[in-house]
């Protein structure tokens, strides 16, 4: 009688294979190296993201998400393979956000992901070599190429009026691809770049590229860095010299963390980074706050929805599978659809699981064009009197 109950309930079960499927997302992000004061704000992004998910009951029948962490270390290529390669192999996860800085999100990607079909979608890799990647289909990001922030830097600087200037990047895919992309369209613009120079990561004096940089000269510097690196040496360097008083701060310096190490010191300068607005970025920064983190903080928003894209597409194909899932995250992304914002997880996966299209704005108004990328918006942004103040958003 018991073994016929227990067959019974097992036949329940599984008709129409509704069993819950938990989930295992991996968290690949700089928590040490060149960014690490932005990733605690883009993992709990992600986080908020996955409880969400968890919380409703409606992911694949009743599945939950586990978040599981690796430190990437943002610049060091090999450190970021070994890291990715345990949530792949180790910690067997089913998708991963990240990664974070783009040389070692290529190399990770590169090396572990595609040759282990894993789906990656990084919230703030933004060199432009990602775009022409032959990632297989398994690569995806929220956060817009750096071909699009150039032409932006390009038009931001040419309305303040400012027809020449130096170019400070650092040196690696993001910071080349960038200071180039940037370049073709300040040029096209009419102005002119003194020099274009790289400069390297963890050194404690930047003098000497402080006094090449200064010898140039230009009515400001373009610093397309890191907030926790060389970036913020060079804009020391070049506050205690005189060299210049004037900074164009690119996404990589954009943070409070630059604010509270210079201050009021920044009154003359500006800079963009990634940023939506409007009803979903509202939304998203009301519940970031109510989770005890700040909204508004860069690649936050970003982080939200990359984990909210691999959940959902999962939904959609019914499988954790990276393999299967990978060719829904277009289709729940974009439209047609009911549009579905933060705090809407719980809906959108109803949805789904019906059949029914979802066209997902998320935090960061997503829209993924060509091979999984970002159109992406930015913000203009200002530090009169020693604040972090948005501007306007392109």
């Amino acid at each position: 009688m018991n073994r016929f109950l227990i067959a019974t309930a097992v036949v329940a079960l599984t008709a129409g294979g509704a069993l819950a499927q938990d989930v295992k997302l991996g968290v690949s992000l700089g928590f040490t190296g060149p960014l690490e004061s932005m990733a605690p704000s883009m993992l709990k992004g992600a986080e908020l993201a996955a409880k969400e998910a968890s919380d409703s009951g409606k992911l694949l029948d009743g599945g939950t998400v586990t978040i599981v962490q690796a430190d990437n270390t943002c610049a060091d290529a090999a450190a970021s393979v070994t890291a990715v390669e345990r949530l792949v192999t180790s910690e067997k996860v089913n998708g991963i956000v990240g990664g974070m800085c783009s040389g070692e999100t290529i190399a990770s990607l590169e090396r572990v992901a595609v040759p282990n079909g894993m789906v990656m979608i990084a919230p703030s890799a933004t060199s432009p070599a990602l775009s022409t990647i032959d990632d297989k289909g398994f690569f995806f990001r929220t956060a817009p190429s750096d071909a699009r922030q150039g032409e932006v830097m390009a038009d931001i600087i040419t309305e303040r009026g400012i027809k020449n200037v130096a170019v400070t990047y650092t040196n690696n895919d993001y910071g080349k691809g960038l200071a180039d992309s940037f370049a073709e369209s300040f040029k096209a613009k009419g102005g002119s770049i003194t020099i274009s120079a790289p400069h390297d990561d963890g050194k404690a004096d930047y003098s000497a590229e402080v006094a090449a940089l200064a010898s140039a000269g230009g009515e400001a510097l373009v610093v397309a860095g890191y907030v926790d690196q060389g970036g913020s040496g060079i804009v020391r360097g070049s506050l205690d010299s005189g060299a210049f008083d004037t900074f164009v701060f690119t996404d990589g310096m954009v943070t409070q963390a630059l604010v509270d190490k210079f201050g009021t010191e920044l009154e003359h300068s500006f800079g963009q980074n990634p940023s939506a607005e409007g009803e979903g970025r509202d939304a998203f920064i009301a519940q970031a706050k109510e989770a005890g983190f700040e909204g508004s903080d860069a690649f936050a928003a970003e982080s939200y929805d990359a984990a909210a894209l691999i959940l959902l597409a999962m939904q959609a194909a019914k499988s954790t599978d990276p393999r299967v899932y990978k060719d829904k995250v277009m289709d729940v992304a974009n439209a047609p659809g009911e549009k579905i914002m933060p705090g809407q997880l719980a809906r959108a996966l109803e949805l789904v699981a019906a059949g029914t299209d979802i066209d997902y704005v998320g935090a960061s108004a997503v829209e993924l064009v060509g091979p999984g990328e970002s159109a992406g918006s930015y913000r203009e942004v200002e530090f009169k009197g020693g604040t972090l103040t948005a501007v306007r958003t392109r």
